[in-house]
Order: C-alpha cells, then structure tokens, then sequence
C-alpha cells in the first residue's frame, strides 16, 4: 500500500497544481515555464487562463505584459512563415525572369547579327548600281 501512495501521491498533486485547485503562484509559474520552454500557444491559453481567475492580483500586470509577449512571439514566427513562402515565391519568379531575360538577349543578338547581314547585302546592292 505504501507503494501506491508513492506513486498516486505526485501525481495528485500536480493534479491540483494545474487543476482547478492551483494556487495563484503555481498557475502564473506554469505559463511562466511554457513560455520558457517555448510551447507559446500553450502557455497563451495558461496565461489567460491565470488573468481570467487572478485579474486583481498584484502579479496579474506582469501576467499580462507576459501573455503579450507571447502573442507577440507566435504573431512574428507567422509572419516569419508567411514572409519565407513570399521570398520562396519571389525568387521562383525572379529565375523565370532571368530565364525569359537570357532568351530575350539572345534573340536581340541574333537579330543584331541578321541587321548586320542586311546591311552588308544593302551595300553590295549599292555597289553593283
């Protein structure tokens, strides 16, 4: 029997440490460790769900400049993801368009070459009048 409270023991205590008994401070501690270990949407909902229960709380403005931070944090890594698909669209176009640049310089040479032809055939008519 011994054995059992051993194990059941923790565990019913990090029950109501997350649980709907957590103290204040073991609430806030635990946003406060899912943001450093930066699972950042988990430690949003902990953080809001700390100020919805503690929202007078003296620790309850750091509570909130914290959460801020963290919507801050997961904000910048979407826009992190949306401008690396923007840069992986942009340098795809960029390379059909030297493409298309390198086709278009090689048809103004060859064109070049066939002016020159002409103009060479214009002064050989030129000259047998």
């Amino acid at each position: 029997m011994k054995r059992v409270w051993i194990v059941v023991l923790p565990l019913l205590l990090a029950a109501c440490a997350t649980g709907p008994f957590a103290t204040r401070s073991a609430m806030l501690a635990r946003a406060d460790r899912l943001a450093a270990d930066g699972d950042y949407r988990s430690a949003m909902a902990a953080y809001d769900a700390y100020l919805a229960r503690h929202a007078d709380d003296p620790e309850a403005a750091r509570a909130r400049v914290s959460r801020e931070s963290v919507a801050s944090v997961l904000t910048t890594r979407t826009e992190i993801v949306r401008l690396q698909l923007e840069l992986a669209r942009v340098r795809e176009e960029l390379a059909k368009r030297e493409g298309d640049l390198a086709r278009v310089r090689q048809e103004a040479e060859r064109l070049r070459a066939d002016l020159e032809r002409l103009k060479q055939l214009d002064l050989q008519l030129e000259k047998r009048k």
